[in-house]
């Protein structure tokens, strides 16, 4: 059995490991596989057709606890706790709910001293226990006793309705702020950083032709020596764009987190040149950055870069959780039909459905290419094959679901006589 330490407002968790409120999934999935020994039994719940509209879950059922992420940000914004018979729980190293202690509302009031009275929901039977970034919910000990909660007095000054002595715990929660309906994800904790670089929002530049490159707003913290030397966020902006060499893309993010060598490029078949049939000498090779959902392709021959490959990290995809979301933003300007030839901005982001880009960017012309995934040749893809379109020298792979898995960028690389596009890069 779990034995946690709760801090409202903050995380749940032991010497060992810690659930911090604000923390992205991939590293609440890294614990888990970690003392996978110890926590056993972990479903991850989400919605197959509408994954915005609904959190994304891990439901540690051997432990009672549920770890509830935005799924927009994906970074955790609710822990709760729903079976307190099959976890040990303590505050500031004291016991208020273990195999001994019963977790009634003397306890509560016992361990964590006086609040706002009890606030009852008649829809639920239960009473809510309200803590700043902490509350408990009680179950009534029988339905007969939900009535005379139902109608409180509205005498001008007539107390507000207790909950009743020797009421349980159901289930507590713990969150940011007062209110558990209308709390949010806080912004990752500096604990969560580990030394890695994560990016705010990538923006796609680009002119009347196509994708020139991309501009990433990065989040970095605890680059200084020293544990506390630099114990804050920090904000930087840079730009990378197709041509650049290894030594600028190093520069301005630092190094990969991986460099994959293609093996063999299994698009060539889709290629119209004539020589996508002789074997190359020498292979393409991506830096791989999990942490901004970015992919870089260089050139094997002149270690330029040819491409980009922007991941949204939804679930149902064979590559969730590999990537964090990389929230980005395409400008288009779409050219209205008409004898005035008007023009109109717009943006794709990385919430837009394939749908609403068709009707800004016309259908494709030819059918999509089915792309397989499979971690061998005699494994399926329980998540079912994804669609690939290419519009305006950008590939759109497409779920079932209609949302955007990934958008890969194509650009004419420069040659050397071309100078670098102006970058407007800075750092605070």
């Amino acid at each position: 059995m779990l034995d946690l330490e709760v801090v409202p407002e903050r995380s749940l968790g032991n010497e060992q490991w810690e659930f911090a409120l604000g923390m992205p999934f991939s590293q609440a999935i890294s614990i888990l596989q970690k003392h996978c020994r110890i926590i056993k039994n972990v479903q991850v719940l989400y919605s197959e057709q509408t994954p915005l509209s609904h959190d994304l879950i891990l439901n540690l059922t051997q432990d009672g606890i549920k770890l509830l992420f935005d799924a927009t940000n994906q970074r955790l914004k609710v822990i709760e706790v729903y079976d307190l018979s099959k976890v040990k729980l303590k505050y500031c190293g004291v016991h208020f709910n273990s195999q001994a202690i019963v977790p009634t509302i003397e306890q509560i009031d016992q361990s964590f001293g006086a609040t706002h009275p009890g606030v009852y929901n008649a829809a639920e039977q239960l009473f809510h226990l309200n803590f700043r970034g902490l509350s408990f919910s009680f179950q009534l000990d029988s339905w007969n006793e939900a009535p005379k909660y139902e109608f409180p007095s509205v005498v001008f000054g007539a107390a507000p309705p207790q909950i009743p002595h020797g009421a349980m715990v159901k289930r507590m929660h713990i969150y940011t702020g007062n209110n558990l309906q209308e709390t949010k994800a806080p912004a990752m904790p500096l604990a969560c950083f580990m030394g890695n670089i994560f990016a705010e929002c990538v923006d796609v530049l680009r002119d009347g032709a196509g994708p020139l490159g991309l501009k990433l707003r990065l989040l970095t913290a605890g680059s200084g020596l020293g544990v506390m030397a630099d114990a804050k966020v920090r904000y930087l902006e840079r730009s990378i764009f197709f041509g650049d060499s290894c030594q600028d893309v190093l520069g301005a993010l630092g190094s990969p987190h991986k460099v994959f060598y293609k093996s063999e490029d299994k698009m060539k078949i889709h290629s119209p040149s004539p020589h996508k049939q002789v074997p190359s000498k020498c292979n393409d090779y991506f830096f791989n950055y999990f942490t901004l959902g970015v992919d870089i392709l260089f050139d094997s021959t002149t270690h330029l870069v040819k491409k980009f490959v922007l991941h949204t990290n939804f679930p149902g995809h064979y590559n969730f959780n590999i990537y964090h979301r990389c929230d980005f933003k395409i400008p288009l300007v779409i050219k209205k039909e008409g004898a005035d030839s008007q023009t109109e901005d717009c943006i794709l982001t990385t919430y837009s459905k394939w749908d609403q880009i068709q009707e800004l960017l016309g259908h494709p012309m030819e059918k999509p290419v089915v792309l397989h995934r499979s971690s061998s040749a005699n494994n399926t893809n329980p998540f079912g094959s994804t669609f690939c379109f290419g519009l305006q020298r950008m590939i759109f792979e497409v779920m079932q679901n209609n949302h955007i898995a990934s958008v890969t960028l194509y650009g004419a690389p420069r040659t050397t006589s071309q100078a670098r596009p102006e970058s407007s890069a800075s750092s605070h």
